[in-house]
């Protein structure tokens, strides 16, 4: 099955739970339709699966990667990183999330980062960002849409780049959202990489019921 297509559902119960290096080739899949059609992703072509694999292998080693699973199939993902690497900044994280195309709508991403957002805050981080493609005008590469989850999520814009992204022969913004999602004191206390604070690789990050169609 290709991660565009949709089966009988086997189960309207989503688990989220932590990812693995194995699911790699599936949540590339998903990832790389859209890079081949849409300006959600700046990138041009997909990565290979070992690349993508190796992308999963090092946000592993202090971030969370989550995958929503429903009936043994993947519906989508969820990884955070750091915003920027000098020290300073390493209360922040930066945040994104990509369903399969036909089961977008449907509350999984809401639940992907709200899980996300858990863990991060769990292991210390106080300043969540999202990095999103922006047009000027909607069109067939590119809605609000993911602005719109965003501020749905309680982000906010806090900046834009201007025409900084070219693709499909056209020109897109980059806006910047931020969340804050936990104190910030004179004494922060130190951020704890992902895999000390959830050592178990069976732990669920939580269910989603979703209703019959």
């Amino acid at each position: 099955m290709k991660a565009g297509e949709r089966t009988a559902d086997k189960s309207e119960t989503v688990t989220i739970r932590a990812a693995a290096p194995a699911d790699a080739s599936v949540l590339r899949e998903i990832y790389a339709w859209y890079v081949e059609n849409t300006a959600v992703s700046f990138e041009y072509a997909p990565p290979s699966v070992g690349e993508f694999r190796a992308r999963m292998e090092n946000t592993l080693k202090k971030y969370p990667y989550l995958a929503a699973e429903a009936g043994g199939e993947l519906l989508g993902y969820a990884y955070a990183g750091p915003f920027h690497p000098r020290a300073a900044y390493g209360w922040c994280a930066e945040l994104s999330v990509y369903l399969r195309r036909d089961v977008r709508g449907r509350g999984i991403g809401r639940a992907l980062y709200t899980a996300a957002e858990n863990a991060l805050r769990e292991m210390g981080v106080v300043n969540l960002y999202a990095c999103v493609a922006s047009p000027a005008r909607e069109d067939e590469y590119l809605t609000h849409d993911s602005e719109r989850f965003h501020a749905a999520m309680g982000f906010e814009r806090v900046g834009v780049f201007h025409s900084c992204g070219y693709k499909f022969g056209r020109w897109y913004d980059m806006v910047w959202m931020e969340k804050l999602i936990g104190p910030h004191g004179a004494d922060q206390r130190e951020v704890f990489p992902f895999p000390e604070i959830y050592s178990d690789s069976r732990s669920s990050f939580g269910f989603l019921q979703l209703p019959k169609k």
